[in-house]
């Protein structure tokens, strides 16, 4: 994606995606006699693989070089989210059962649009990176820590079941993928086309999986579509603001803080929905990530193109200029993976 335009394109594909499901649930329920929610579990494990194909080594060990920033990060995405999911869906007299599927959006880790999001919008691509790296390892520990305290008494959460489920649906493809990225690098056969692949690959999984949720979930949607997609709304804007005076809070510069930001108000949607269907077997729990996720897309893109008019006071703590331009190819990578 090489202008705010790419990011604002694939926010109107997927927007057309949930219309079309919204109108035509039936096409996106079943193929002949296939349930086509069996597809949701292997379609999120080949986006997470394609997202391991754009990671390395040096990208977990940049924490090291930034552990300020990171954990600045990482303590504000898993407190202040999943916090807001549960006072938003409260507040909003939502029924148990979407009050969960709040929680779980905000106890995701960060989502690899996140990674181009702060490309655009100026800020620091490989905190960034090391950032949505470090969330994801996290989450198999984090997700079901969060789910299991703040959602137990709401639906039942088995710790071990999303333990498990989240190590063989993220962690497993994105180790795989950066085996992959390796073994491709020394053998000289890593090249651009492989991640236009993988990021046309990634953009179409992204869209069956919210067309089958939004299908599945369509009656319930017109019932409370206006408010949800308000609750998402708040609780997306929310993420952004707190996360950036919370890095502002902990001192970080700038760009640093954009960074932050996004990574705070941007989830994985694609593992909260694949959580809800195959560990917590409930469409309606999926359901606030069918909204949320497209409305990201949305916001990131709005929020990149304000910032992207506003200058950059200095340089991030620890950023150096070879760092910088490793972060903008960086981007190239990722592209339109999401």
């Amino acid at each position: 994606m090489g202008s705010k335009y790419g990011g604002i394109g694939f926010a109107v594909f997927i927007l057309l995606t949930v219309v079309f499901a919204m109108f035509f649930p039936d096409i996106c329920r079943k193929w002949g006699s296939y349930q086509t929610k069996a597809l949701i579990f292997p379609l999120i494990q080949v986006i997470m693989f394609g997202m391991g194909t754009t990671l390395g080594p040096a990208d977990f060990l940049r924490a090291f070089k930034m552990p300020k920033a990171v954990v600045c990060g990482l303590v504000l995405q898993f407190t202040v989210m999943p916090m807001l999911g549960i006072g938003l869906g409260k507040l909003m007299g939502f029924s148990p059962e979407i009050v969960a599927g709040m929680i779980l959006v905000g106890s995701a880790p960060g989502g690899v649009a996140s990674n181009v999001i702060t490309y655009l919008a100026k800020g620091n691509v490989a905190l960034s990176v090391t950032m949505t790296a470090c969330s994801t390892m996290a989450s198999p520990l984090m997700t079901p820590f969060l789910m299991s305290w703040l959602a137990g008494a709401i639906v039942p959460v088995n710790f071990g079941d999303m333990f498990f489920s989240i190590v063989w649906m993220i962690v497993v493809p994105i180790v795989g993928g950066l085996i992959a990225n390796e073994v491709l690098k020394r053998l000289n056969w890593r090249g651009a086309w492989i991640d236009q692949v993988l990021s046309l690959i990634s953009m179409v999984g992204i869209a069956i999986v919210l067309a089958i949720i939004v299908a599945e979930s369509r009656d319930d949607l017109l019932k409370v579509g206006v408010w949800l997609i308000l609750a998402a709304i708040l609780h997306n804007g929310l993420g952004y603001l707190l996360g950036y005076w919370g890095a502002y809070a902990a001192g970080l510069e700038e760009s640093a803080r954009r960074t932050v930001a996004i990574e705070v108000g941007m989830q994985n949607c694609g593992m909260a929905t694949g959580l809800a269907i195959n560990v917590l077997k409930s469409a309606q729990i999926a359901l606030p990530a069918a909204i949320f996720g497209p409305w990201m897309s949305i916001s990131g893109a709005m929020l990149a193109a304000w910032w992207q008019g506003s200058a950059v006071s200095c340089e991030p703590e620890n950023a150096k200029a070879t760092e910088a331009k490793s972060g903008e190819s960086k981007a190239a990578e990722v592209g339109q993976t999401k």
